[in-house]
This record gives C-alpha cells, sequence and structure tokens, in this order.
C-alpha cells in the first residue's frame, strides 16, 4: 500500500497511466527551443508566486535549468513551501550561482507589496495562486473568496507591478475550464484572463502578459487522481464517475507548457495543448482501475458507498479493493473539455503540440463595474450579496457563461 506522503508520480511512473504517454508531450518543441529559454532565463531574476503548488512546482524545476540570477517563491502554504526548498536543495536543483529565496505569503496582501517595493525588477514574474475546485463554489462565501483569490488579488498585483516592475513578463496559468464556462472556477479563470489582457483593468504600458489553459494535471495536489493515493494509504474505497472523459497531462508536462509560455508566448496569447479528442480523451474509470492494479489490486466496482465501505475488509482478503462509481451530476461539471471558447480562434505558433488562441475581447466597461461589484462584497462584509446576483454579474462580462447548477455537491462524495 502506498504511505499517506507517497514519491511523486513521476518517480514511480504513475502519471501515464492517465496521460497514456511515456515521454512528455512538449519535450521535443522544449528542447528544440532550448537555446532560446536558456538564453532569456540567463541571468534573470523571476518570482514566482503559488511556487508550492504542483503546477507551480514543476514549473519552478523546469525554470532552474536554466542559469537564472535569482528565483523567489512565494505561497501561502508554509508547509509546502518548505517541503519544495527541501526538494530543491536535496536533488541540487538549485545552482550555485542563483539565489533562492521562499517567502510564505499571501499575494494580495500589502506584506507581499512591500516585498514588491523592496525587490529589484523582476524580469518574470509568474503566477500559479488560485482556488481551483469545482466544489470551491458551493455557498456564497466560498464563492467571494474564488474570486478575491483568482480575479481581485490578481488585478491588484498587476497593478503593482506596473508601477514598480514595469518592464516585467507576467504569466498566469488559467485552465480549459475558462472556455465556454459552466461553473464558476472557470468563469473566475475567464475573468482573470480579461484583468491579465485588458486595458480596462490595467494599462499595457511597458508589460508583456501571456497564459496557457492545459488539461488535468494527473495526480496533481487536490485532484481526484491525487485522493486515490489517500484513499489507498487511509483503507476507504476510491471513486471515480461514471462514462467520464478527460484530457490529461503529466506534472513535468504542466511545468514545460508553462515555461515556454512565460518566456517565449506573445503578449496576449493564450498558449494551449494541440490535444485530439478521437486519441487523447482518457476515460476515468480504467484509469483508476489500472490505479488499483499498479498496487497488486483488482478493482471491485459498486454504485452504493455504503455497501463499499462494509465490503472493503472482504475485498481486500480476495486482492480486491472497492470502487465507487458514481454519475457526472454534480454543479459545474461539463462532459466534455475544450480549450478554445466560442469565437475565438486558434494560431500556429511554431511548436508541434503547442498553439496560441490569441486575446482579441473587449469586455468594455462590465469589467470595471464587476471589479467594483467583487471589491465592495470582499471588503464590505455588509454589503448584500447571493451567487444569484453573482452570476448575473459574470453574464454581462462573460456572455458565454452559463453556470451548470443541479443542487449537488462533491463535498457529499468520497
Amino acid at each position: 500500500m502506498p504511505s499517506p506522503f507517497p514519491d511523486t508520480p513521476e518517480s514511480l511512473g504513475i502519471g501515464r497511466l492517465a496521460t497514456g504517454r511515456a515521454t512528455s508531450l512538449f519535450a521535443p518543441d522544449v528542447e528544440r527551443r532550448r537555446a532560446d529559454i536558456d538564453h532569456a532565463l540567463r541571468g534573470a531574476r523571476v518570482l514566482v508566486i503559488g511556487a508550492a503548488g504542483s503546477i507551480g512546482g514543476a514549473t519552478v524545476r523546469q525554470l532552474l535549468t536554466s542559469e537564472l540570477a535569482a528565483l523567489h517563491a512565494v505561497d501561502t502554504s508554509e508547509n509546502e513551501l518548505v517541503e519544495l526548498t527541501r526538494d530543491l536543495h536535496g536533488s541540487a536543483r538549485v545552482n550555485r550561482g542563483t539565489e533562492f529565496r521562499a517567502m510564505p505569503i499571501d499575494f494580495g496582501s500589502e506584506v507581499f507589496h512591500r516585498v514588491l517595493l523592496a525587490a529589484a525588477p523582476y524580469d518574470y514574474v509568474l503566477n500559479f495562486a488560485a482556488v481551483k475546485h469545482v466544489r470551491s463554489e458551493k455557498d456564497v462565501f466560498s464563492l467571494l473568496h474564488m474570486l478575491d483569490t483568482n480575479v481581485m488579488k490578481q488585478a491588484r498585483v498587476i497593478g503593482w507591478l506596473h508601477k514598480r516592475h514595469p518592464g516585467s513578463r507576467y504569466f498566469s496559468v488559467s485552465t480549459d475550464k475558462a472556455a465556454n464556462p459552466v461553473n464558476f472556477m472557470g468563469a473566475s479563470k475567464r475573468l482573470m484572463e480579461h484583468v491579465l489582457f485588458s486595458a480596462a483593468a490595467a494599462p499595457f504600458e511597458g508589460r508583456s502578459a501571456t497564459s496557457a489553459r492545459f488539461a488535468n494535471v494527473a495526480f496533481s495536489n487536490g485532484s481526484l487522481l491525487r485522493g486515490w493515493f489517500h484513499r489507498l494509504a487511509k483503507g476507504q474505497p476510491l471513486a471515480v464517475p461514471a462514462d467520464t472523459r478527460r484530457f490529461f497531462i503529466s506534472l513535468a508536462e504542466s511545468g514545460e507548457i508553462c515555461v515556454v509560455a512565460a518566456v517565449l508566448g506573445l503578449h496576449r496569447q493564450i498558449l494551449i495543448p494541440r490535444l485530439d479528442p478521437e486519441h487523447d480523451l482518457r476515460a476515468l474509470q480504467p484509469i483508476a482501475e489500472a490505479f488499483l492494479r499498479h498496487w497488486g489490486l483488482h478493482a471491485r466496482c459498486y454504485d452504493d458507498q455504503g455497501e463499499a465501505m462494509r465490503r472493503l475488509a472482504s475485498d481486500r482478503a480476495e486482492g480486491a479493493y472497492p470502487l465507487v462509481v458514481t454519475p457526472l451530476d454534480t454543479s459545474g461539471e461539463k462532459d466534455f473539455e475544450e480549450f478554445v471558447s466560442d469565437g475565438e480562434r486558434t494560431l500556429d505558433v511554431g511548436f508541434r503540440a503547442i498553439e496560441a488562441v490569441p486575446y482579441d475581447v473587449d469586455p468594455g466597461e462590465a469589467l470595471p463595474a464587476f471589479l467594483a461589484l467583487v471589491e465592495r462584497a470582499v471588503s464590505e462584509a455588509h454589503t448584500p450579496v447571493s451567487k444569484a446576483n453573482l452570476a448575473a454579474a459574470i453574464g454581462r462580462v462573460i456572455p458565454e457563461f452559463h453556470h451548470c447548477e443541479t443542487g449537488k455537491s462533491l463535498d457529499d462524495r468520497l
């Protein structure tokens, strides 16, 4: 059985169970442009926000393959930041000439503002801080926290950087769920893109901004797949939604596409992977079954969580393990995944496995009006607010937003 703190999925070779690939999708593009990446990053000062998360950490490791002058890592999770620091030093990833600093700070706080005021100019700022779970939109309080983190703090930091570090290239990771969003999380990331690229939110002078949308990161922290490690280690049934297919990239691939977007992407471009629905969409239930086989177990499927828990001991005695197969009927779930919204187009930008979506939208006055509404809601506790009026306000900025509300939450399931 795996421990509660297993090796990374990459080191276990388990990532390929989800991606179906034995080698990185983006590695050929990265290696072909290695000289350009190294030239751009040589001697650069880099700030990574949300550095201790799965994607942030993977990107930090990728960045440190170049000769940076400095890499400063910021994250609110002190424990995860400590673990990242130990891992980087333990694996000798930090070059002798690179100044590495880890700061457990909220990136939207005035304390972080002080960091930007005190620091020498950064050449690159990469932001991975986000509330990323659809389950985090279950009530108005969690939703406001999501909008504050994914949108308002982003706008604040962009404004601070414009004043103190105007020459920085700024990258902020988005999500495939921002394309034709059906949940608040995806909508918050689409709003983030508007904040990132729109002159209505921050002036363009002296700044360059890029983003990336990509698929589920296999076995990333907080993901369903990563949860299987913990369920197995704790002797609890695994769960998976029925008849569900998703695109996956590995942890290493997430770092590679983010570095390419941050370093080589052009201003107002959102980089996306070239993934073929016919070959790259992966069914979740077979992945769960393959995961159990990896540990020498075979899946025994149930549609009732209580029965799965009752049968756990007898199943294990027979070399089996209970897998609860649930309907895909919780709020905000899409039947399919996409990277390009209706009305958007794609550009070939010279990569085999990556293309770009140019940002050419003008949200107009709806965006600053929305930012003002959310600013009042998060800073004034007595201001009336509801999910319904937030959804209506979002719809004025993102007409393609159609929230899928079923009244069921992932918090009610394994």
